[in-house]
This record gives structure tokens, C-alpha cells and sequence, in this order.
């Protein structure tokens, strides 16, 4: 349904160069794993004459791997003041300074004989995948019309699927991921950035930004023509101005200014959850067990990577599948369907896995429900968990939710990338306890609490949060009118 020709290409050129990045640069690191261990021992015994203990080197390896959420964390921060005071398309281009740097140095690295510059190179990889996480479902959330706004919003998620996908493919043996080609593999994340830093200037700002934010109605005007492919915008406009006038006089609040505001404690509780869940979840971690489980299930080791790849393109079928029915189905459906799933999926795995030596057909279902639980996590938490905070806060608020949903899904992801090894060792077989109650209690949370969002306006969705957030109040007869609310929050 997407009819201008415009929109989509805005689309495209900001996720090429956006949150494909963070999946690409997740999975081209996988294949040059044992690669990189030998040059970082080769380079220690030219430089000190001793090689390294394999402790020591399994450290480096954990340090290099660790520095690309370290530095999503930054750029998760980094975000908000870019999104403000750059704006939403200016801060993406300028992101992709990022990554060239990053590409120039790991292209260099073994010429040039130091694994330090990998570190550094995954570092700023990871601030530019963690200021597009960020920015781009902001800027094409602010760009969408009300009825495709979930749909566009959520083509951030199909982004990292695809860049998963093709980073596993180019990651194989014949194509980058070899012994003389790795340092190519690590820096062909600058071709994305290339193309983005060519495709993205010929496209609009957020119309939403040039209005609310500069104060622009002539530049907001011209944006929404091109976005839409037509000059009747008047509907559109006056509910954009109505938003504007919600927030005048407000300047951007800083992330510690939405804790202490208590109309925004729904809003704020919800992207907390979510966040954490979305990473807490053991989606990733289900990565981890692929190559065994394939193994088990008899599937030949040469074989294995190419059967891997269809793990990443379970995801992205899904999340493009998701992208087809969010505005019909929902957000609350769907986000509800995929933990519930999810859970039990986890449940049947551990069994699966506890019996895989004892009954020989074990290990096919232990493979099917490696596929059903990445097919369910697919489908709802990984695309609309990063539309929500666009919805449900104001122009003035939502650079700062994105900061602390940002900085939640990369602190996570590095808290279960160093913790999982121990759960799998003292747990085993039933490691995905942890997994299985957080799945538990997001979907008893999105159940209870969560409103649905799809089809609303930024001002209805704030008027449903506002009566939430001083139901309790007006219970208590502390609620004293109009005053108490003068920062209606979206």
C-alpha cells in the first residue's frame, strides 16, 4: 500500500546504511573467529618473542568482541543530543563517519600487525549501529503517515534481519570469510555506508522535526508533499499542529527528566520492560546452540554454516511478515503472541535437549524449535519493541526514550553475551529457565498494562497514558485539574 515512490526509497536509503549495519556487523564477526585468535598470538610472539597462554588469548577475543557493545552503548547515548541537534536524516549520515574509520582501521589491522586497531575498529562499529538503532525508527516513524506508521517504523527490524542474512553469506569460506580475506570481510561494512551517504541527501527530514522542533512550517510542508505524492495535507498538518502547540514552550527533556516526571511513568515502565525483554528474551542465545544442534541432528559440519544461514532468514521472512500485518493485527497482539510462543517454544527445547542422547528423533525437534522460537521472536518483540517509543512519546521526549531504550538493549546484550556461558554451565540442559520467565512476565506486563496503539494519533495514544498515569491521583483527590498536567506528554 505504499505508494509514493518517495517513502520507499527514504525507507531504503536509511536502512541500508542504518540498523543493517548492527545485523551485519553481529554476524561478520563469527566467521573469522579463530582467524583472528592466530593473528592476535602470531602478533604477541613477533612483538615479546613468547606466544601468549590460550587464556590469554580467549581475553583478547572477549575484549574484541565485547568493544562492539561497548560502543553501542555510547552511540545509544550519543543519540539523543545527535537527533536533536542535528536532526534525524543529518545525524544518520554523519554516523556513517563511523564506520569508515572503523573500516579503514580492521582493513589495515594486519598490515599494519596490531590486533588493537580490530578493538578499536568493533568499537566505533558498534556506536554507529547504536546511534542508527536509535535514530532511524525515529526519523521514518516521524516520516510515515498515521496508517502505516507501525509498518514503517518496523522496516528498521527487516533491515537487521537482512543484514544478518547477508553478513552470514558473505561470512562463508568461498566468498570473505577465508583465511587471506578476513580483514576485507571485516571492512565491507563500508559499502552500506557508502551507499547511504550517496542515496540518503536526495531525501526529506522529518516533517515532524522541521515543525515541532525548528519551527519550520514551509521545509515541514515540503517534506509531506514529497513523502506523500500529494498537496492535500490538511488533515495531516492540523493534527502536526496540534502536537506542536502541546509541546510549546517545552525544550528536549534529558533522559533523567523522564524518571522524574510522572506523567510519564507508564510510558517509561513500558519501554524499560520491553527493552530488557527484547534482549533478555535468549533470541541471541539461540545462535549460540545452532552449530550443535545441527551437528546432533547429523547435519555435515562442512554443511552447517549454510544451514545457519536459514536461522537469519527465519528472521527476516518474519519480521518482513510482521512488517505486512502490524497495523492490521496490532502491536499488543502481536508483541503478546511472540513472548507466549516464545516460552513455550523454551519449554519444549529444554526437554528436547535433555533427551537429545537418549532418543534418536530428539535432535530434530531440538532443530525445529530453534527455528519456531527465532520464527516467534520474529514476529513481534523484535520489530515492535523499536516503534513503541516513537508512539507512545511526545516530539520533545522521544530522543531521550531512545537514549534509555538504547542504552537498556546494549547493556543486555552485553550482560547475557558474558553471562550465558556460566548459565549453560550450571544450568545445562535447562539454561533457558532465565529466558522462559522473562518471556512469562513481558506477556503477563503487555496483557495487563500495555494500550494499543495501532491507528491513533500521537495526541490520542498521549490522552489514554495521561488517564493512567493520574488515575491514582484522581482516586486520591490530589489531582488538581489542568495545572498538574501543563506537559501533556504524548
Amino acid at each position: 500500500q505504499l505508494q509514493n515512490k518517495i517513502l520507499i526509497m527514504t525507507i531504503c536509503a536509511a536502512g541500508i546504511g542504518g540498523t543493517f549495519q548492527y545485523g551485519y556487523n553481529i554476524s561478520i564477526i563469527n566467521a573469522p573467529a579463530s582467524y583472528i585468535q592466530v593473528f592476535i598470538n602470531t602478533t604477541w610472539l613477533e612483538r615479546m618473542g613468547v606466544p601468549l597462554e590460550s587464556n590469554m588469548v580467549l581475553l583478547l577475543w572477549s575484549f574484541t568482541v565485547s568493544a562492539y557493545p561497548l560502543g553501542g552503548l555510547a552511540g545509544a547515548v550519543a543519540a539523543g543530543p545527535m537527533a536533536i541537534m542535528l536532526g534525524r536524516k543529518m545525524s544518520l549520515l554523519l554516523n556513517n563517519g563511523f564506520v569508515i574509520i572503523a573500516a579503514a582501521l580492521s582493513g589495515c589491522s594486519r598490515m599494519a600487525k596490531s590486533f588493537e586497531m580490530i578493538m578499536l575498529s568493533r568499537f566505533l562499529t558498534g556506536v554507529n549501529a547504536g546511534v542508527s538503532m536509535n535514530i532511524q525508527p525515529m526519523y521514518l516513524a516521524e516520516s510515515a503517515p498515521k496508517k502505516l506508521r507501525g509498518a514503517v517504523a518496523l522496516t528498521s527490524a527487516s533491515f537487521t534481519a537482512l543484514g544478518l542474512v547477508l553478513g552470514q553469506v558473505v561470512g562463508l569460506r568461498e566468498l570473505l570469510g577465508g583465511e587471506e580475506s578476513w580483514p576485507f570481510l571485516l571492512a565491507s561494512n563500508v559499502v552500506p555506508a557508502l551507499i547511504q551517504l550517496t542515496a540518503l541527501p536526495w531525501f526529506p527530514e522529518s516533517p515532524r522535526y522541521l515543525l515541532i522542533d525548528r519551527g519550520d512550517k514551509e521545509s515541514c510542508i515540503s517534506a509531506l508533499q514529497k513523502l506523500r505524492g500529494t498537496s492535500d495535507l490538511s488533515a495531516e498538518l492540523e493534527e502536526m499542529l496540534a502536537e506542536q502547540a502541546a509541546v510549546k514552550g517545552q525544550r528536549a527533556k534529558n533522559p533523567w527528566e523522564l524518571f522524574q516526571n510522572p506523567g510519564l511513568r507508564w510510558q517509561l515502565v513500558s519501554i524499560v520492560v520491553l527493552s530488557s525483554a527484547m534482549q533478555l528474551c535468549g533470541n541471541d542465545s539461540m545462535y549460540f546452540y545452532a552449530a550443535y544442534v545441527f551437528q546432533e541432528a547429523g547435519i555435515p559440519e562442512d554443511i552447517i554454516p549454510y544451514v545457519i544461514i536459514g536461522t537469519g532468514s527465519c528472521e527476516l521472512i518474519t519480521s518482513v511478515t510482521c512488517n505486512m500485518v502490524i497495523d492490521y493485527a496490532g502491536r499488543r497482539p502481536l508483541l503478546l503472541g511472540g513472548y507466549i510462543f516464545m516460552a513455550a517454544w523454551a519449554i519444549v527445547f529444554m526437554v528436547a535437549l535433555s533427551q537429545q542422547t537418549q532418543i534418536s528423533w530428539m535432535p530434530y525437534l531440538s532443530m525445529a524449535c530453534l527455528f519456531a522460537y527465532i520464527l516467534s521472536f520474529g514476529i513481534g518483540p523484535a520489530g515492535v519493541t523499536g516503534v513503541l517509543p516513537t508512539e507512545i512519546f511526545d516530539q520533545m521526549s522521544r530522543p531521550a526514550a531512545y537514549m534509555i531504550c538504547g542504552s537498556l538493549l546494549w547493556f543486555n546484550l552485553f550482560l547475557v553475551g558474558t553471562a550465558f556461558p556460566f548459565i549453560v554451565k550450571s544450568l545445562a540442559h535447562f539454561c533457558y529457565i532465565p529466558f522462559l520467565v522473562v518471556c512469562v512476565c513481558t506477556a503477563l506486563y503487555v496483557w495487563f498494562f500495555l494500550p494499543e496503539t495501532k491507528g491513533k494519533s500521537f495526541l490520542e495514544i498521549s490522552e489514554e497514558f495521561r488517564k493512567r498515569n493520574f488515575k491514582a491521583k484522581s482516586r486520591g483527590g490530589f489531582y488538581k485539574g489542568p495545572e498538574e498536567i501543563k506537559t501533556t506528554p504524548l
